[in-house]
């Protein structure tokens, strides 16, 4: 598992993900996940946990709205910069560690919330990804929220379609094999193709949610097919236009039939 880890490590050390979701392309994903959380989300005060919180983006968001936020993330560097940027926050987070999803330092049914949005999509093999699910559960109050983000077993394709790299024969292997079993492996020196992840089907993800212990609220598209627009930064910075993006995708969130063509997927569930 070292090898993974350092994979993982590897990878973000190259990848800007301070920047990636306050891109005007990654915005779409920030909007909406955040729209999600705010659906259930329990008025502040409230302890939560983002594990995986990367630089803290959705940490210092949520601290600025009043909630004590902790933050453990796999990647030095990005606790480094959660720690920064919260170091210059009029709303700073408690506290950020370099941790494991799998074991996490918190101790037991001390959080109100944890966000889990993006590890389980680094966990190759069921038995971690299950691990960290549970871990979640152990740290949650009883009544605690989930909030857990997996990547759709259908976005290499209708990412390959849509940025043409199948034409790429480097490519299609990687997509054949994203198809087959999920396993995302990147045998290319290539940084548009990510690093390795598992790649979910909707019900799957929903069920490994559900045999840790969960209760579902939702499962929830994020983007829903909305990524795939063309002009999708242009949206992004109108206003209006936002607003109409942002109200469509809400009206078919749940829409179990279009859930695959979404980016992202979300499960809302409770301890």
């Amino acid at each position: 598992m070292k090898q993974k880890v350092d994979t993982v490590v590897a990878h973000y050390r190259e990848a800007s993900e301070q920047s990636r979701l306050t891109s005007l392309s990654g915005q779409l994903e920030f909007l909406r996940t955040q729209a999600l959380i705010k659906k259930y989300l329990v008025a502040p005060p409230a302890h939560i946990i983002d594990v995986g919180g990367g630089a803290g983006i959705y940490a210092l968001w949520l601290a600025s709205e009043g909630y004590t936020v902790d933050l453990v993330d796999l990647v030095p560097k990005h606790v480094e910069q959660a720690l920064a940027a919260s170091g210059n926050s009029e709303h700073p987070i408690r506290n950020a560690t370099v941790g494991d999803a799998r074991k996490l330092p918190q101790e037991d049914q001390t959080a109100d919330t944890v966000l889990l949005l993006g590890p389980l999509y680094h966990l190759l093999e069921r038995q971690h990804r299950m691990r960290a699910l549970s871990e979640a559960y152990r740290v949650l109050k009883p009544g605690g929220l989930l909030f857990a983000a997996c990547i759709s077993r259908f976005s290499s394709l209708l990412d390959g379609l849509w940025r043409r790299l199948v034409k790429d024969p480097e490519f299609l292997p990687i997509l054949e094999r994203d198809l087959e079993d999920g396993q995302h492996r990147n045998t290319t020196n290539n940084p548009e193709y990510f690093t390795d992840a598992y790649l979910q089907l909707p019900d799957e993800f929903e069920n490994e949610v559900k045999d840790a212990g969960f209760s579902m609220e939702s499962l929830s598209a994020i983007e829903g097919p909305a990524w795939l627009l063309p002009d999708l930064p242009e949206w992004i910075e109108n206003a209006e236009r936002k607003d109409m993006l942002m109200k469509l995708i809400a009206r078919i969130e749940n829409q179990r039939s279009l859930l695959g063509a979404s980016a992202h997927i979300m499960a809302i569930a409770r301890r």
